[in-house]
């Protein structure tokens, strides 16, 4: 049980190698910006978080003081984990931490008292302090970590819960961020991602009022970006832009149910808290058992929201994805080009379509698996039970790997693990690893026959992991898993799980589904995983430590794209950005846009291909290839370089984004003209970022058919010259868009 709740592996106390103590004050560094912690008493406070500063004897002087919020509550001291409790004054009680503890006798309070500081040895560029908290009364221990990543100005932060109380106690919240900043500011502004099926990532951000709290939640238990994405910007002061104001930007890594709150309180005190959501009822923990919180990371910019996504891109690609750098690969997957209804030859005939367009790889998507009566000919049936339809691919997925390896091409397969459907061998034999309420009729989804399977048991979790290795060591050469989930808890309770820990349902799944992912990742170090979920809502960074690219929606219109990919951008790299060019008319909205308009959409993340090559024209042929190659020679700029928003699709009837390789030799520019409706509403310049001042440029439109979309191309400008007076462009008509190709002379 400890490992399923281990988040990850966490060295004891006593066991740090190279440890160094911490004294009273300590300042955690990036490259551009500073945490200040303070030690006041027995509370270690923080007394700073923004831009870089030097002498610790500064932030204390400027920081908290006592003069701010004299009563409210214990809001009034900022310490790095705010408790309900007291804050050791006892004039003074919080009612408002991130940490709420019933104790073994029933107290309600909690009241951490330093114990101890230090930094300890980590990967070169990282600085991790440790900081050992304890209730002053009780054998509860919290220890808080802070993690400085120095290239790309990130703090992970995560605090683990353990306790010797002689009986279990109970965890109201336990949040992974309880943060408290007196008078940072008089207004503050928060910016987040909501949406639903086919309309992810769609942008809202609006004022948090003085003496309001804002909350965003998630209870799916499993599609945790679904409604609302574990991420925020907050500006501190005015609203800022793409590239001006103080911005804090955060993101938590977890896949179950969450919680994000902000309170800007009657005396602009600004509290932040995130961390996992409880559900219906506090978390049980055992004595001598540890919780490990899911990391928050947390970055911070005087340059506006584009440099906090730049920051969270460059972590990502650094620290958390699986192989951040790797260069994503071309590929088709089976889905809109056939749905259920294929054979073997459905399947070969599209690798050679693929191949033909110059792909990579070849995806079996849904409807391979499943025998006889159960066998997955609809969503109704087969789910849980990972083996072989023989009936519809006789010859194996051996031989469709090795088909796929004669072509040039890698070799991925679609899975559903978390859920199955009750008219299934697995729901047959094994009712019991099916979320269920005992006293209630069951509750299904998708199809009217699907469910989510008990990820606390671990019975069910050496299940799917025999049948996944089963399934993975039958494909020789195996390069690629898409893994799907696609339903909600419709059913909030566990038959492993006993009568008083139910509510631990909502932590203990996801850390179960974490222990089957982690698994399979150190079995299988090398398959790239696709995160799916209903489209977006596996789109988080607890789950993309185990995988490479999310689905970034179902919704792959080019229009509704333009707008999805925007917001996803806002917190997630390109590289694990999934974008398929489709069909036309569109299989989801039925709007008709050009190849082109649709290319150079998908261009704009990891290029794939969600349909038969068969049905395409001669023509679209011939532009597909040219534009293959095209994403090819671009793709390391794109998927690995800095990301600038230049105009917002959200403000105008067009928008445009560009990438910057990290030495600032190559850019690519895209441009997209959306539903123009006046034909004069021509773009201004394009207002260029990231380049290098002192460098000369080749601006190149690439993918162009019949006309040319800037009067500059094939010429050779200055940085300076194109970042301030912006690249001069040029649209026609609804659907029209250019993609350039900069690149140093």
């Amino acid at each position: 049980m400890r490992r399923m709740m281990m988040l990850a592996a966490m060295a004891a106390w006593a066991g740090w190698a190279g440890a160094a103590a911490v004294e009273n004050d300590f300042l955690l560094q990036t490259k551009s910006t500073t945490m200040a912690f303070h030690k006041s008493g027995d509370t270690w406070l923080l007394v700073h978080y923004g831009a870089k500063i030097e002498k610790s004897g500064d932030a204390n002087a400027l920081a908290w003081n006592g003069w701010v919020g004299n009563s409210f509550f214990g809001h009034r001291k900022p310490a790095t984990y705010s408790v309900y409790g007291s804050d050791n004054d006892r004039s003074t009680m919080n009612k408002f931490g991130g940490l709420a503890v019933i104790h073994a006798d029933g107290v309600t309070s909690t009241e951490l008292v330093a114990q101890g500081a230090k930094t300890v040895e980590d990967k070169a560029g990282v600085t991790h302090l440790v900081l050992e908290l304890k209730d002053s009364v009780y054998p509860f221990f919290v220890t808080q970590h802070f993690r400085a990543v120095e290239a790309s100005d990130v703090v992970e932060t995560w605090v683990e819960i353990r306790h010797d109380e002689p009986a279990a106690v109970k965890l109201v919240r336990m949040d992974s961020v309880a943060l408290v900043f007196p008078l940072l500011a008089k207004e503050y502004h928060l910016l987040s991602l909501t949406g639903q099926w086919a309309s992810e990532n769609q942008l809202t951000e609006a004022p948090v009022a003085l003496g309001q709290t804002v909350s965003m939640t998630s209870r799916s238990g499993v599609r945790s970006a679904f409604g609302n994405n574990p991420a925020f910007m907050l500006s501190v002061g005015p609203q800022a832009s793409e590239t001006a104001g103080r911005v804090i930007g955060g993101a938590l890594a977890w896949s179950g149910a969450w919680t994000i709150s902000i309170q800007h309180d009657f005396i602009d005190a600004l509290a932040i808290n995130v961390g996992p959501d409880t559900g219906n009822g506090p978390y049980t923990l055992d004595a001598g058992k540890t919780l490990a919180t899911p990391k928050t990371v947390l970055t911070y910019s005087a340059e506006g929201k584009g440099q906090i996504s730049r920051n969270l891109h460059r972590w990502a690609r650094d620290h958390q994805l699986r192989d951040g750098h790797m260069l994503r690969p071309v590929l088709l997957n089976s889905w809109e080009g056939a749905y259920f209804d294929f054979n073997e030859k459905t399947l070969t005939d599209m690798m050679d379509g693929v191949k033909e367009l110059g792909g990579e790889m070849f995806v079996v998507d849904d409807g391979w698996f499943a025998k006889g009566k159960y066998a997955r000919d609809d969503d109704k049936r087969g789910l849980g039970d990972w083996v072989l339809n023989d009936a519809k691919l006789p010859k194996g997925l051996g031989a469709l790997a090795d088909e796929a390896k004669t072509r040039g091409l890698k070799f991925g397969i679609w899975v559903e693990p978390e859920m199955a459907n009750t008219t299934s061998e697995l729901v047959d034999k094994h009712p019991e690893w099916v979320l269920r309420e005992k006293t209630r009729p069951l509750r299904q989804g998708r199809g009217g026959t699907q469910v989510v399977l008990d990820m606390t048991n671990p019975a069910l979790r050496d299940n799917i992991y025999g049948q996944m290795d089963a399934l993975i060591t039958s494909i020789p050469g195996l390069a690629y898993i898409k893994w799907d989930a696609n339903a909600d808890f419709m059913n909030a309770g566990s038959t492993y799980l006993a009568a008083d820990r139910q509510p631990n349902l909502w932590f203990d799944y996801t850390a179960g589904l974490y222990d089957l992912l982690g698994r399979l990742h150190a079995k299988y170090p090398d398959i790239m995983m696709k995160a799916c979920s209903s489209g977006a809502a596996h789109m988080d960074y607890g789950f993309l430590h185990f995988a490479d690219e999310f689905w970034t929606s179902d919704d792959t219109d080019a229009r509704q794209r333009v707008f999805i990919q925007w917001g996803a951008g806002h917190f997630y790299p390109a590289c694990a950005m999934a974008a398929h060019v489709t069909v036309s008319p569109n299989e989801q909205t039925h709007r008709s846009t050009p190849l082109k308009f649709r290319f150079d959409v998908a261009m704009s993340g990891r290029l794939g291909f969600e349909l038969h090559p068969k049905n395409m024209t001669p023509e679209d042929l011939a532009f597909a290839k040219k534009a293959v190659v095209d994403y090819k020679r671009l793709r390391p700029v794109i998927q690995q370089g800095d990301l600038y928003r230049l105009v917002s699709p959200w403000d105008h009837s067009y928008a445009s984004l560009m990438y910057v390789s990290d030495d600032k030799s190559k850019a690519v520019v895209f441009l997209y003209g959306l539903n123009r409706g006046i034909m004069s509403d021509f773009p201004a310049p394009l207002p260029l970022q990231g380049l290098d001042l002192g460098k000369r440029y080749r601006v190149t439109e690439i993918n162009k058919e019949k006309r040319d979309h800037s009067r500059v191309s094939g010429q050779t400008l200055g940085g300076a010259a194109l970042l301030g007076m912006g690249l001069p462009v040029k649209l026609v008509g609804d659907y029209d868009s250019a993609v350039f190709e900069l690149v140093a002379e």
